[in-house]
């Protein structure tokens, strides 16, 4: 298999914590907090003969890949395999003396009480160091355990800002001595950021004036960080165009006809929807049997929107579409060939927001630097 870059270089996202909020990394960066981490998790997991050169490094990989959220937790998965096998074939973790990266795999099944309970095995089976958890919720869940069994802990996918903030700011607080709680994705407030910035320019460049706004949600943890960083955004950027309303439904969905009533009744030139899957569908086939008349529809941040199901599932409904997303560069070789190799092991899928973390935190974690990472700006 061809040589496996890291997707996301991500130097702006490694900065969740706003200065005076906690304990930034701003002048450590990731890839040195990780060095220091690993070697020294790897030096106390090994017996003395073999301190020099560990034969291996265990990777606890937590994902839901059965459930609701199989879909992205096993693009978060496969990604993490792929990067580990270019790994291993190109001499292991050279900062590790060569060691080879072991994942050890667990399933969350979208469930916070499940992921921590994983997360304690995979450690009590020798992880070293824990990658996950794609939904916030379980991640969330699995930060206490990082914390309290000292195992560094790099959050792939998961943008709620409370994941490493709260930790950070218990570091601030003296509550706790060390931060083991890292992340490789972007926050909820940087997604609002970017999606406030990039549909402003949209507007612009497209010479229309939407005035109105409707931003519908669901209400799990990822819905309410989503939403939450979003109308911050909102509210600081002041543009033209106004949020009129805010709806929340319940997740999962089973019928959006009132939430879509309440949003048409609103008045909008523009919904601006954060969903999942299942969601996603529901909300724009209502949208569409209601006939609401909009300008557009633009996600300002949902997996619901881009993932390669609801792509299979509903691609009519989502004609016309946007959504604000970090997206590969295919233009980039690397991430071509490396896009090639995640067609053929997943039956057809192209690689997505959930694979290309998964692989980068996977190689970012494993201190990996033999290639260049290669990342678009958020698909829009």
């Amino acid at each position: 298999m061809a040589e496996m870059p890291p997707f996301i270089k991500g130097k702006a996202y490694n900065r969740e914590v706003p200065p005076g909020r906690g304990m930034s990394i701003r002048n450590t960066s990731r890839r040195a907090f990780l060095e220091a981490a690993l070697g020294a998790a790897a030096v106390a997991a090994a017996p003395a003969p073999v301190r020099a050169q560990p034969r291996s490094f265990k990777l606890g990989v937590v994902h839901p890949v059965t459930g609701a959220l199989a879909e992205p937790g096993q693009a978060c998965r496969l990604g993490a395999q792929m990067a580990a096998e270019a790994i291993n074939a190109a001499g292991g973790i050279k900062a590790l003396g060569g060691a080879r990266l072991e994942l050890l795999l667990a399933d969350t099944q979208g469930k916070p009480d499940l992921a921590r309970t994983e997360a304690e095995r995979v450690i009590n089976q020798g992880a070293q160091m824990l990658l996950g958890a794609f939904d916030s919720a379980s991640t969330a869940a699995m930060v206490p355990v990082a914390q309290q069994r000292r195992v560094p802990f790099l959050v792939d996918v998961a943008a709620a800002d409370a994941i490493t903030a709260s930790v950070a700011r218990a570091v601030k607080d003296g509550l706790v001595k060390i931060q083991y709680v890292y992340r490789n994705c972007p926050t909820a407030s940087s997604f609002g950021r970017r999606a406030v910035q990039y549909f402003t320019e949209i507007f612009r460049e497209a010479g229309v004036s939407p005035r109105r706004v409707v931003l519908m949600s669901c209400n799990d943890a990822f819905g309410q960080s989503q939403s939450r960083g979003f109308m911050a955004a909102h509210r600081a950027a002041n543009p033209a165009w106004e949020i009129v309303d805010t709806i929340v439904w319940a997740e999962p969905a089973v019928d959006l006809s009132g939430e879509v009533a309440r949003a048409k009744s609103a008045r909008p030139d523009v919904i601006m929807p954060i969903t999942r899957a299942g969601s996603a569908h529901l909300l724009l086939s209502e949208i569409r049997r209601q006939r609401v008349d909009v300008m557009g529809i633009m996600g300002p941040g949902s997996p619901g929107l881009h993932e390669a199901g609801p792509l299979a599932a509903f691609k009519d409904e989502l004609e016309h579409v946007l959504t604000c997303v970090p997206w590969p560069n295919f233009k980039n070789p690397k991430i071509a060939a490396a896009a090639e190799e995640y067609r053929k092991r997943s039956g057809g899928k192209s690689l997505d927001l959930a694979a290309g973390y998964g692989c980068d935190a996977s190689g970012s974690g494993s201190c990996s630097r033999n290639t260049q990472s290669a990342w678009a700006s958020p698909r829009t």
